[in-house]
C-alpha cells in the first residue's frame, strides 16, 4: 500500500497545533515573569501580554473551527527550550540588576518565533483560502510584532542601562 504524500493542508493543521500548545505554555510563563520582573513597566509588559495570549489561544480555537479541527496541542520542543532557557535566567539572575535584561531577552526569544509560526501560518491559511482565518492570524501576528517592540523600547530606554549601571557600580 502507498501513502499519500502529505499536503500543505495537513502541515498547516500540524503546525497549527504546534503553536497551540506553545500558546498554552507561554500562558503558564508570563505570570512568573511578571513575578521575576524588577522594573514594574516589564511587569505590567507581562501582564499586558498575558491577556493578548488568552485572546491568541481563542483566536487560535476559531481556526481550528475553521478547518473543521479539535483544538489540540502538540508538543513543541522549540517552545519548551525557550522556556526552559528563561526558567534558567530567572534562577540564575534572581536578586541580579542583569535580570531584567535577561528577562527581557527570553521573552523576545519567544515572541520571534510565534512571529515565525504566525507569518507561515498566515501565509498558508492563504494560500488554502482560509480568509477567515487569515484575518485571524494577521491579527495576532500584528499583536506579537507590536510585543517585540514594546519589550525592546524597554530594554533600550530601561533595563539595559539600569543593568549596566548597577554592574559598574
Amino acid at each position: 500500500m502507498v501513502r499519500e504524500p502529505k499536503k500543505l493542508d495537513e502541515l498547516f493543521h500540524d503546525t497549527l497545533k504546534d503553536i497551540y500548545f506553545a500558546e498554552k505554555k507561554i500562558l503558564s510563563a508570563l505570570p512568573k515573569m511578571a513575578k521575576a520582573a524588577r522594573d514594574g513597566e516589564l511587569q505590567a509588559a507581562f501582564e499586558k501580554h498575558h491577556g493578548e495570549t488568552e485572546t491568541h489561544v481563542s483566536r487560535l480555537e476559531q481556526v481550528f473551527s475553521a478547518i473543521d479541527a479539535k483544538p489540540q496541542g502538540k508538543t513543541c520542543d522549540a517552545i519548551m527550550g525557550i522556556i526552559e532557557e528563561g526558567q534558567e535566567i530567572m534562577k540564575e539572575y534572581k536578586g541580579s540588576p542583569a535580570l531584567d535584561a535577561g528577562l527581557v531577552a527570553a521573552a523576545q526569544a519567544v515572541e520571534h518565533y510565534e512571529i515565525s509560526r504566525y507569518g507561515t501560518l498566515r501565509t498558508w491559511a492563504d494560500e488554502l483560502g482560509l480568509s477567515d482565518a487569515v484575518k485571524l492570524l494577521e491579527a495576532t501576528l500584528s499583536e506579537e510584532k507590536a510585543t517585540d517592540e514594546a519589550l525592546s523600547q524597554i530594554a533600550e530606554t530601561v533595563v539595559n542601562q539600569e543593568a549596566q549601571a548597577q554592574d559598574a557600580a
